[in-house]
């Protein structure tokens, strides 16, 4: 409300708020901050997991910083631009998030103490711009570029395994046998799929690697079937349970007698009527079946129904058929077993037909599955993941979700940089250097960004029990000394002046996508000065209130 010669002029409905200026600036970096706080914990491979209940009563434990933000259920605007952040930095690169939205909330911490020294957050933003543009550059100097031309070679995979390690290595699978078990899985999953790019490199879709997940046995128990896994059992008794040698129909039309589109009757007169029509139906199904078995196929997977007449028919030629198969999972089924899929039967063709040494149906747990396995060039595979619980099962999931987005982009950019911290406290170094050279307020922008790098390493440090401040100037002093790879190993709580011997590397477009989500993140909300919020929609009380008097009214009225 404002006041013209005073009289009272409404601007806003009855019940808008109004912050601006350094009010709204301080409430909006304060909820940003302490979403960061919240996530700084689940940092590195001691992070502590989150325990989220929602609405629901369903339970999620999971130290996944993209998990963990899309469960919550948070209101203030500014806490959700970190939350939109941490979703992109996991469409693109799929790992990283609790790092982006830490490293959002630190830049916002450091913002806030150049705000208080009068500084404005424009002069803030430019800063941080800068020290990013600077950071990117920085980065492709110090990364180490690997060598993934042959993906069967043992050099590239013992690099793509410390890839999957350092990813892993903070998630609830990282002990053990069934973590290498699962490591190597993964490597398997993504060489399968992998497709060469003539720039170098490879395209790995993602979408190719299906991951289902079956209650019973350990982690160890889980298996990589170089096909497909169907959640389906065999559709009649009298067909055979496998079939070794398979030559498979994949299709998208249903083998039973379409229903006509628009309501029809038929007028019937003799039974002997009845008897033609239900032959002639028969006779129809019985020719889709022979035309499937005179074209070779012994298995059928159909993403319709099939008839129960035509399962008669399929089980005497002894062919083996699923039916209802999702969609998704018809097109893997395609690209796995280098099939067609038929859409009419009628001109259905031997080069239709889709090749596997095995079909099978197993039971897995308490259900029956059947198994695919043996295409002679898949472009599609399955994890069959078995774990004890379903908060397990997701985890798992989860973690090798991470993994595998891991590997595409060091297969899409072949370049590492060292993990640990030391890689941020690098970058802090030198940034500090090049504030020197830009000097004015801005120097002061761009050396809070590197105080903020700085304290990722920290943060790893408290996570692991070790003593933060000690460990920073630790650090410090060895790469003042031209240690670059130096870092921390929160395995063993100590600092280590080469990360790279514990295998802890991480993919330059990871970290590059950090800290362009952190930044972008941080000026996003540094830009805000003013907050207008519209007044809550009537509460659900008073319509409560009065659906509980009409109820009265009718209820006099009735009586």
């Amino acid at each position: 409300m404002a006041s013209a010669g005073g009289v009272p002029v409404l601007l806003f409905k009855e019940g808008t708020s109004r912050s601006s200026g350094r009010e709204a600036l301080k409430n909006n970096i304060l909820a940003a901050r302490t979403l960061a706080e919240m996530l700084k914990t689940s940092l590195g491979p001691k992070g502590l997991d989150k325990m989220l209940i929602d609405s629901f009563g369903d339970v999620t434990i999971t130290n996944d910083g993209a998990t963990i933000v899309k469960e919550m259920e948070i209101q203030h605007p500014a806490a959700k631009l970190l939350v939109e952040a941490a979703k992109a930095q996991d469409a693109e690169v799929g790992d990283g998030t609790t790092s982006a939205v830490v490293l959002a909330g630190l830049l916002l911490e450091k913002a806030d103490a150049l705000l208080d020294q009068n500084i404005h957050p424009t002069i803030i933003i430019e800063g941080y711009k800068k020290a990013f543009t600077k950071s990117l550059e920085l980065l492709s100097q110090i990364a180490t570029k690997l060598d993934v031309s042959d993906l069967n070679s043992s050099t590239t995979r013992e690099n793509l395994r410390k890839i999957v390690y350092t990813t892993m290595s903070s998630k609830f699978l990282a002990e053990g046998e069934e973590f290498n078990k699962i490591m190597d899985m993964v490597i398997d999953a993504v060489a399968t799929v992998a497709e060469p790019l003539p720039t170098g490199g490879y395209n790995v879709s993602l979408d190719l690697i299906k991951i289902d997940k079956k209650k019973g046995g350990s982690i160890e128990d889980s298996q990589l079937i170089k096909g497909i896994v169907l959640d389906k059992e065999v559709v009649h008794p009298g067909m055979p349970r496998r079939v070794e040698k398979a030559k498979i129909a994949v299709l998208d039309a249903s083998l039973e007698v379409e229903k006509p589109e628009i309501s029809a009757k038929i007028s019937i007169t003799s039974p002997e009527q009845i008897k033609a029509f239900l032959d002639e139906e028969a006779k129809f199904l019985k020719d889709m079946v022979d035309k499937l078995a005179s074209i070779g196929a012994n298995v059928v997977i159909c993403q319709k129904g099939i008839d129960d007449i035509a399962q008669h028919f399929l089980a005497k030629k002894g062919i083996m058929a699923v039916r209802r198969v999702k969609r998704s999972d018809i097109e893997k089924l395609e690209k796995a077993l280098g099939a067609r899929i038929i859409s009419n039967i009628k001109d259905a063709s031997p080069e239709d037909l889709g090749y596997a040494e095995l079909v099978e149906e197993r039971k897995v747990g308490n259900d029956k599955m059947v198994f695919i396995e043996g295409a002679k060039n898949p472009r599609a595979v399955n994890i069959l993941l078995r774990g004890s619980n379903d908060m397990a099962l997701d985890e798992a999931e989860r973690s090798i979700n991470d993994a595998l987005h891991a590997l595409r982009n060091i297969l899409l950019e072949p370049m590492i940089v060292p993990g640990g911290g030391a890689i941020e406290l690098e970058l802090a170094m030198r940034l500090r250097e090049y504030a020197r050279t830009v000097g004015g307020k801005e120097q002061l922008a761009i050396e809070a960004y590197a105080e903020a790098l700085e304290e990722i390493p920290m943060i790893l440090a408290e996570t692991a029990g070790m003593e933060p401040i000690s460990t920073l100037m630790e650090l410090r002093a060895k790469h003042a000394k031209g240690l670059v790879n130096a870092g921390v190993d929160a395995i063993n709580g100590k600092i280590v002046d080469d990360i790279y011997t514990l295998n802890v590397v991480e993919p330059i477009r990871v970290k590059r996508q950090v800290l362009k989500s952190a930044t972008e993140a941080a000026t996003a909300v540094l830009k805000i000065d003013d907050l207008i919020a519209a007044s809550q929609l009537k509460s659900s009380k008073e319509g409560e209130k009065g659906g509980e008097k009409k109820e009265g009214e009718e209820s006099s009225l009735s009586s």
